[in-house]
């Protein structure tokens, strides 16, 4: 049950970064896919980071963005 949620958030996240070449922040993407938790949003990342489909990019304050590959 997870999984297939995982699998379903990531979706939502990829559509959110799909064409957004600047990227988007952690509070971007959680309201951009309209998630409820935090935990959800990291839930997703986590799945695209480990398919090697997004990368993140922490500035000098310390806020990630992440960018489709």
């Amino acid at each position: 049950m997870l999984k297939e949620k995982a699998g379903v958030i990531a979706g939502q996240i990829w559509e959110a970064l799909n064409g957004n070449e600047k990227g988007m922040t952690q509070k971007e993407l959680k309201k951009a896919t309209k998630l409820k938790t935090e935990k959800e949003l990291f839930l997703g990342l986590g799945w695209l980071l480990r398919e090697d489909k997004i990368e993140e990019k922490e500035d000098e304050a310390g806020e990630l963005t992440f960018v489709l590959k």
